[in-house]
């Protein structure tokens, strides 16, 4: 279907200490590693880039070098990561089916899998990356555990996050009016009561936030490269 991709990194790297988007990865950058993903894939039509002002120069000229031609526009992002979202979104083509929001800092996102999310999401009306946990979790509070929550219920949630149109435009307008403001794009959809399929992906696509994680994404693309 046709699907535009938001790739939002407006973020400021606090954990990270530098512009983690615009590290050396492989022959490319963080960012320039994740749009050529999105580039690779039949169903995402366009691509709009969310980031910092002073940083778009550097992501145009990266998306140029990399022969990205499905990049629309780069656009600034907002105080929240809703509102980068949000400004994203304002730039979608008018015959856009559906909207796949990525993060940035995940540039090993196999494009099998953004092809695979969009599917689902075209069937349930929206749908996300995601992996199983590996590890026993537990709830916490004033230091004492106070649950453990059954492993198989739980998942660690990737993106993509993909939802038809009509679907995130209706939660964007809700979270709006409520003056809510969420970090994870499928809480919009949850909030509306729309359902939302967890499509599986792989324990490869991480997110860059401190330092030896781009040391990890280094080796995870020699492997799978």
């Amino acid at each position: 279907m046709n699907t535009s991709a938001i790739i939002v990194c407006a973020g400021n790297s606090t954990r990270m200490g530098v512009n983690k988007i615009l590290l050396p990865l492989g022959k490319s950058t963080v960012i320039g590693t994740a749009m050529q993903a999105f580039q690779k894939c039949d169903s995402i039509s366009e691509i709009i880039v969310v980031a910092r002002e002073s940083d778009i120069p550097s992501i145009e000229s990266e998306a140029e070098r990399s022969g990205i031609t499905k990049l629309k526009q780069c656009t600034v992002g907002g105080s929240t990561r809703q509102e980068s979202v949000i400004n994203g979104v304002r730039c979608i083509s008018k015959d856009s089916e559906l909207i796949a929001v990525h993060d940035g800092a995940r540039p090993l996102v196999n494009p099998a899998h953004i092809e695979k999310v969009i599917k689902d999401a075209s069937i349930f009306g929206g749908a996300t990356l995601g992996v199983p946990v590996k590890d026993t979790i537990k709830t916490v509070e004033g230091g004492l555990i106070t649950d453990t929550p059954p492993r198989k219920y739980l998942y660690i949630t990737q993106t993509p996050q993909v939802f038809k149109r009509k679907l995130y435009f209706e939660g964007i307008d809700f979270a709006l009016e409520h003056n809510l403001d969420f970090t994870d794009d499928c809480q919009l959809v949850e909030a509306i009561g729309g359902k939302i399929c967890m499509t599986t992906g792989d324990y490869t696509n991480i997110k860059i936030t401190t330092p030896e994680d781009i040391k990890i994404a280094e080796v995870l693309l020699k492997i799978n490269g």
